[in-house]
């Protein structure tokens, strides 16, 4: 049993700030500095380029793959960790469609988060055979499987809708996808350090996600791939980088693909933001998965509880039943993008998405009841008071 008293003060929190974006970015494990600043110091610095074997630099990627491994319920030695979300989600999909030629349509769901679908879109456009995607309304996904039939090659999807919070269930439509012949991609972007996920219980083919988020990996962590142990040595990969060739420093002129997981990499480790995500698999090696799924569930409820109490303009966006949320919570407001710079002056930060989502994030790592409290009463008053009713809230930022 993880006691969470115990973890928050891993992370590095400003003073007088709630912290409800976990889900967008990760705080910094305090660890981290220090682990970041060895690694520039004494590896990059001592070692130059012996590095690469002194400090293990090359087996990175593998040996943080299996840490994230145990969170996603992947057997060891099938996950590894490296380059972009958006590189895996290709990666994946372009590995599944391969091994299912004569099939013609991607599914995937209007929830998706929309890069999964322009790099569907885009890989279906470079292959030129005729490839479909279909993306009907979540709920819908099911149905869909089972009329598209013999013809469906893919199914991709985000376990965890990125705006409401809604969550799929995993086993259900992986077993569905699988009954007619199909692959199925899942993106673990909101899942992975969300709640426990079982990607070989489900038996699911690929999956994917980033680090940044809930893992804590800080921005621009790499993202990871798992491939099912049944098809690692059956794969292709349409990237076929020089990390992922059978003997890399061989230079070889032809591409021959490593065995199983070590095929997925394609570039170069990124070594530095490797060493921060070390410092936070450190913290999450020692979470019980269960635990944090069920702190999870009661932070989530009681801001539930406590805003719909308060603020009645605004309207409940994530599914009211908690097994089929992640651990966010969203809700729609008009004036969402305002309300909630509003909120991140006064020191509570979520985030916004368009057209009007306010969302925020429930990581019991650093997330207590006490902070819960003190983000609703902060929300309650700038919504009574129509403090977000100011022309620098109204601002459009880059990010939102």
């Amino acid at each position: 049993m993880t006691d969470f008293s115990s973890t928050k003060p891993l992370f590095a929190l400003p003073e007088g700030v709630t912290y409800l974006d976990g889900n967008s970015l990760g705080p910094l494990p305090i660890a981290a500095k220090e682990r970041v600043t060895a690694c520039l110091r004494d590896e990059w610095g001592e070692m130059l380029i012996t590095g690469w074997n002194k400090a293990g630099w090359m087996d990175q990627p593998r040996a943080l793959g299996d840490r994230i491994g145990r969170l996603i319920g992947a057997a060891p030695g099938s996950t590894v960790v490296g380059d972009t979300l958006s590189i895996k989600v290709y990666q994946a999909l372009a590995s599944a469609l391969e091994l299912r030629p004569d099939r013609r349509v991607i599914l995937s769901d209007s929830g998706n988060f929309p890069t999964d679908l322009y790099m569907a879109d885009g890989l279906a456009r470079s292959l030129g055979q005729g490839h479909r995607i279909e993306t009907p309304p979540p709920e819908e996904v099911g149905d869909r499987i089972a009329a598209i039939g013999e013809d469906l090659a893919a199914l991709m999807l985000t376990e965890v809708d990125y705006r409401t919070g809604r969550r799929h269930d995993m086993a259900a439509l992986t077993k569905a996808a699988h009954k007619v012949g199909a692959l199925v991609i899942w993106d673990l972007a909101h899942s992975a350090g969300a709640f426990a996920v079982d990607v070989g219980g489900t038996d699911a083919d690929f999956a994917v996600g980033c680090t940044y988020k809930y893992l804590n990996g800080g921005p621009g962590a790499p993202a990871f791939i798992y491939v099912a142990p049944r098809l690692a040595d059956q794969v292709r990969p349409a990237l076929s980088g020089w990390l992922g060739h059978d003997a890399p420093f061989a230079f070889d002129p032809d591409y021959r693909p490593g065995p199983g997981i070590d095929r997925m990499r394609v570039g170069t480790p990124p070594v530095v933001q490797m060493a921060a995500l070390e410092a936070a698999l450190d913290i999450w090696d020692n979470v019980d998965m269960n635990a944090l799924r069920t702190q999870s569930v009661v932070l989530c409820e009681r801001f539930i509880k406590g805003v719909e109490a308060t603020c009645p303009d605004l309207a409940l966006a994530s599914p009211r039943d908690a097994a089929m949320r992640g651990s966010q919570v969203s809700f729609r407001f008009e004036h969402g993008y305002a309300a909630m710079q509003a909120l991140i002056a006064r020191g509570v930060i979520g985030d916004f998405r368009a057209p009007d989502i306010m969302r925020f994030g429930f990581t019991p790592l650093y997330i207590d009841e006490g902070d819960v409290d003190s983000a609703v009463e902060t929300l309650s008053d700038i919504m009574a008071t129509r403090k977000w009713d100011r022309p620098e809230y109204h601002t459009r930022a880059a990010v939102t």
